[in-house]
């Protein structure tokens, strides 16, 4: 297949080697709006450049990979569609429900594929989760814990342009969660403290918490913060009536305990994303690949992708307005 890359940032940069290194990719081709970093990712994976995604597309590409930054995603996906290419683009489609109806419209009417890029789906930890929700190995599930921390706030540009905290970070929990248990977020009662000024600056929160409703009555507690000392944390922990297990919990968890027998971790904690989700991430765009390949369905379509930023919405509303707030109000 041609594959054509858009954005060449640090998740760019990684699909570029993960693409340059799948044998189902004959020819790549990268563009980026900072021509000089999109040259400097095509020399270091041997891969063509562009003027422009306009250019790319007219290059005739057999599948698009989406990286660039959020605003984009949504008039690259219709560009895709108008020319009835596959798409792969990390979440979100739109930082709204009426942007992303349109596009989901639109690849409807089209027939493409697309796949939206909730890389958890593919970690391994959390894959064998949803197989023991599925198999009955837990039991009934009442209660979900998720969590992540960042390990640092991001730049002031990113958190402009991020729509926030519910829609940049948690929205992954929001994702992951449901497809963990097979069931959708019915209600949210969120809250959240801008404990920095650059935060504040923007209408945002860097430390948050969430209660969720999913469909039959199970509760899920959601912490999401951009500060955390001891690296970056990401975990899922499922409390049925057989069994309770953890995801994220190994050598690199940034926890201390504070228990006598707790032994220290004798390596660092996890430093960012890409750290932690370096396999899911390369497993999901080979998924994607395959898939396109293949005809098969979407691992990660954008109805789910949908309904993870509706899950988003609820929870900025109920902070705002300090009331549980049923996802069905904001679509």
């Amino acid at each position: 297949m041609h594959v054509g890359l858009v954005g060449t940032g640090r998740i760019g940069a990684l699909h570029a080697r993960s693409l340059k290194g799948s044998p189902l990719v004959t020819r790549l081709t990268v563009v980026d709006a900072d021509q000089e970093r999109a040259a400097g990712v095509a020399r270091a994976v041997g891969a063509e450049q562009a003027e422009s995604p306009q250019a790319l597309i007219a290059y005739g590409l057999d599948a698009l990979v989406i990286a660039a930054a959020t605003p984009a995603h949504a008039e690259l996906i219709h560009m895709a569609a108008d020319a009835s290419v596959a798409v792969f683009c990390e979440k979100p489609i739109a930082l709204d429900l009426v942007a992303t109806d349109a596009v989901i419209e639109h690849v409807r009417q089209a027939g493409i594929f697309v796949q939206i890029g909730f890389q958890r789906r593919f970690d391994a930890g959390y894959r064998a989760a949803r197989d023991a929700v599925q198999s009955g190995a837990l039991g009934d599930v009442h209660v979900v814990r998720l969590a992540t921390h960042d390990p640092a706030p991001p730049p002031e540009a990113y958190v402009t342009a991020s729509g926030g905290i519910w829609r940049d970070l948690a929205i992954h929990d929001f994702d992951i969660g449901a497809w963990v248990l097979g069931r959708r977020v019915t209600e949210v009662y969120a809250d959240g403290e801008a404990n920095s000024p650059l935060f504040a600056r923007h209408d945002d929160v860097d430390a948050a918490c969430a209660l969720l409703r999913f469909e039959g009555g199970i509760l899920g507690l959601v912490s999401a913060t951009r500060n955390d000392p001891r690296g970056y944390d990401v975990r899922m922990e499922l409390f049925g009536l057989l069994d309770s297990v953890a995801v994220g919990w190994d050598d690199r968890t940034p926890l201390r305990s504070l228990e006598p027998s707790g032994q220290p971790h004798s390596v660092p904690g996890y430093e960012d994303f890409l750290h932690r989700f370096e396999p899911a991430y390369r497993a999901e765009l080979h998924a994607f690949l395959e898939a396109v390949n293949d005809g098969a369905e979407s691992p990660s379509p954008v109805t789910d992708a949908r309904q993870a930023l509706a899950v988003a919405l609820a929870a900025d509303r109920s902070l705002k307005e300090h009331r549980p707030v049923q996802v069905e109000e904001v679509g």
